[in-house]
């Protein structure tokens, strides 16, 4: 995990919650939802890509995740006035792949990534703002994955491929968070939260020749930003 691009946005949320001053005390039984714009940012890893050619290997330096905003939606449920359980959810986020050392696009895939965390409220019996942190499981579904024209095209050159199909397998990891309400009134408040999520997947591409699999981390870093309800 990359500490400074954790701590930056952790260091800035304190800061405009120091500022903030007006009622927002929670409390053992509250309910509050947040809404907002979310931003995923992988972090990828990938393994080599291994395609098995004659008279030898062909070896790609595995493959790029770009990043995507989409609307989020999370609710909590204060367990005390400093315990709260987390769940967030969003629209479905679409990214590109890209095959690195090469200049074509890899394809384009889905995904979700409901997530679970407790979180730690310490000022959550206290007036004003409300920063918070968190642990807890996420799991990661993706959907409609799309092989580009140019891979199809490039697998037919090189492996002599007529059909190419692309699986990425779904993920279970830790998320860790770090987040603040700061009180525009009693119940509302803007909120800004950041996450790291371990998200690993195994990717297949499928040929009529055969089947290339290789593993990678997206480990992404997630920022939201947006406004809190608390009931």
């Amino acid at each position: 995990m990359n500490t400074k691009r954790w701590l930056k946005p952790v260091m800035m949320m304190s800061a405009m919650g120091l500022v903030a001053a007006q009622a927002n005390a929670y409390e053992a039984g509250d309910w509050i939802a947040r809404v907002g714009a979310i931003k995923v940012a992988p972090d990828e890893k990938s393994d080599s890509i291994v395609l098995p050619t004659a008279p030898a290997a062909t070896v790609l330096p595995g493959v790029s995740v770009d990043n995507d905003t989409q609307l989020s939606a999370m609710g909590v449920y204060m367990l005390s006035d400093s315990l709260g359980v987390e769940v967030l959810a969003a629209t479905p986020f679409s990214h590109d792949i890209s095959l690195n050392g090469v200049n074509i696009p890899a394809g384009d895939t889905k995904h979700l990534p409901p997530t679970v965390s407790v979180q730690w409220y310490p000022r959550g019996n206290a007036s004003g703002w409300q920063p918070y942190l968190g642990l807890g499981l996420n799991y990661t579904t993706f959907f409609s994955e799309d092989p580009s024209k140019e891979l199809t095209d490039a697998l037919g050159a090189l492996i002599g491929a007529n059909r190419v199909a692309l699986r990425l397998e779904d993920s279970f990891g830790l998320a860790a968070q770090a987040g603040v309400d700061i009180p525009l009134n009693d119940r509302w408040s803007l909120n800004m939260g950041v996450w790291w999520v371990d998200i690993n997947t195994t990717a297949k591409v499928k040929t009529d020749v055969g089947t290339v699999k290789f593993d990678v981390e997206l480990d992404p870093m997630v920022y939201n930003i947006g406004l809190a309800y608390r009931f």
